[in-house]
């Protein structure tokens, strides 16, 4: 069992049709058939939506994602049309929608891994692999791969786990030449926001990305970068000066949300069918600052 632990009901806008409520974000379509994004400052964690909330998540969540759509912007494009809020939206949604293309979206997580990590170091344990493709022996926690791989999962839905999957099985699904496009701006994309990272003394070891197709005449035309981009919520940031392989990184993602969880602290059995518990106010704070600090490293800008 997993999902919400108390799901929200969506704001009613004028002129807006509610399509999906998901982890972090509200999805509406507005009467010009563009797609509006509004990000939530709800945190996930294990597959559940949590019933804290962390302060100003959805507006860095938004702004890193427009910074980093700018620095993309000569190697993919992206979905963003504006950045304005709907007339009749709340006040609340300034800083944290955004106006996107509608996209035939592709069904697969593109995950590149410069570092090991998460499920890959998981997998890589047991078998020496990660989603099939073979490593050398040696590699630990934190560990630097030989270069970065693309290891794709499955898209789940909320209160589901996304399942690492192989190539050949993304080839299966999507076709050998969007499978093979997907894996090239992947891994572009990741070689340039891992460069950018490290002037800036931090380690992009993993992150996930998602893209869909800007349609034509009912054909699929270009690949188009979409939803957030290198946030805390879809990638691994360490502090470069505090890299130690062998063991867990310091990191500023959600990582310190699920140490609490798993912690006697929380007094939460991740594998019994409670949901977890709210977040102690502590714990609310210093992943706020995690965030923030975050967008402050990377961007070069103080947080207003």
């Amino acid at each position: 069992m997993s999902g919400f632990v108390e799901k929200p009901e969506p704001i009613q806008v004028p002129g807006l049709v509610h399509l999906h409520t998901g982890k972090v974000r509200e999805l509406y379509q507005n009467e010009a058939g563009e797609l509006v994004m509004v990000a939530s400052d709800r945190m996930s964690a294990y597959d559940w939506v949590l019933p804290s909330e962390i302060p100003d998540k959805g507006r860095v969540l938004t702004q890193l994602s427009l910074w980093w759509f700018d620095q993309l912007a000569d190697l993919a494009p992206n979905h963003v049309i504006s950045t304005d809020v709907p007339p009749g939206a709340p006040a609340d949604w300034e800083g944290r929608t955004l106006i996107c293309k509608s996209l035939a979206m592709v069904p697969v997580e593109c995950v590149a891994r410069g570092y090991l990590a998460g499920s890959g170091l998981l997998e890589y344990k047991e078998s020496r692999t990660v989603c099939g493709l073979a490593l050398p022996e040696g590699l630990e926690n934190g560990s630097e791969l030989p270069a970065p791989i693309f290891t794709p999962a499955t898209k789940a839905a909320v209160g589901e786990h996304d399942e690492n999957v192989s190539y050949e099985e993304v080839a299966r699904q999507v076709g050998a030449d969007t499978a093979a496009r997907l894996r090239q701006a992947t891994l572009a994309v990741y070689g340039r926001a891992r460069d950018v990272a490290r002037e800036r003394g931090l380690i992009l070891a993993d992150t996930k990305f998602e893209f869909g197709f800007e349609t034509r005449d009912g054909e699929p035309g270009t690949l188009v970068l979409a939803d957030e981009v290198l946030t805390p919520d879809s990638s691994r940031f360490w502090p470069a000066a505090e890299w130690q392989p062998g063991r867990a990184q310091p990191s500023f993602d959600k990582q310190y949300v699920r140490d609490w969880l798993t912690s006697a602290a929380s007094g939460w059995d991740r594998a019994s069918e409670q949901p977890p518990p709210p977040l102690p106010a502590e714990v609310v704070a210093a992943t706020r600052a995690k965030y923030i600090e975050a967008y402050e490293r990377l961007t070069g800008t103080p947080w207003a």
